[in-house]
């Protein structure tokens, strides 16, 4: 083996395990790279779908009790509203993903067309942006040359900078839909479990709805990092607005002030 390619065999190990030895070091003094999902993910259509069933029926209920309503038309109503509303979320947040998934395909097959006709320019893009970060010239021509090699590698970079989204890691319209769909339901589900067990009583169903607001809202808080309490509070707050609102409205029908 010629000397020299010998000396930079052993530099390259020596640096390999240098940077080896420096994660090793920040590991353990408590350095982590894992990170929550923000870009929205399973969590949202979920979280989403659950607090807008529970405060929809809770805010149903809650009107219909205001208005004097039988406990017969607040199941059936209720009920009604979890199935028109479940499904009304499902379809909504599929289309709404589908066509989101549709624009960014449409915009990476448009980026796709300019790398096949300008690739020069392309490179000479990418090496700009990788001098906004710091690099110097040399070095951003360089890495925008090295990641130009392969074509869905620099398209993938270039999508990520231009559209700010990765075009090989796109959300499932119909796992969006279907979340939307059960999670709706379920929370839709939570202040109606009263009356379908027997205890007829509004205040039992909009107590066992402030429980689910506050619960869902610090479950929502431990996963985005919150303080779990102010969340809570915050989600029963606006849940609160909402069902003394529909119960006013409802007080107001049955009194007979609004016509």
């Amino acid at each position: 083996m010629d000397p020299a390619w010998g000396i930079i065999l052993r530099v390259g190990e020596e640096m390999q395990d240098h940077r080896h030895a420096v994660r090793q070091a920040a590991l353990a003094a408590g350095w982590s790279h894992r990170h929550r999902d923000v870009s929205g993910g399973r969590l949202r259509p979920t979280v989403f779908g659950a607090v807008d069933g529970l405060v929809t029926n809770a805010s149903l209920i809650a009107g219909l009790g205001g208005g004097g309503a039988s406990p017969h038309a607040v199941i059936l109503t209720g009920v009604a509203a979890l199935v028109a509303g479940a499904f009304s979320m499902g379809t909504g947040e599929y289309v709404s993903v589908t066509n989101q998934n549709e624009l960014v395909h449409a915009e990476v097959a448009t980026e796709r067309t300019m790398h096949a006709r300008f690739p020069a320019a392309e490179q000479a893009e990418l090496a700009d942006t990788f001098i906004g970060y710091g690099a110097d010239p040399e070095t951003a021509a360089r890495m925008a040359a090295a990641v130009s090699r392969d074509p869905d590698t620099a398209l993938r970079v270039h999508t990520r900078e231009e559209l700010g989204v990765d075009p090989f890691e796109l959300p499932s319209a119909l796992a969006a839909g279907v979340l939307s769909l059960v999670a709706f339901s379920a929370g839709a589900l939570i202040p109606l479990l009263p009356y379908l067990a027997g205890l007829s009583v509004l205040a039992a169903a909009l107590g066992v709805a402030a429980v689910a607001l506050l619960t869902l809202g610090m479950v929502v808080g431990r996963l985005t990092g919150r303080p779990m309490l102010r969340s809570g509070l915050r989600q029963l707050a606006l849940g609160g607005v909402a069902v003394a609102v529909t119960f006013t409205v409802g007080a107001l029908i049955d009194g007979g002030h609004v016509a």
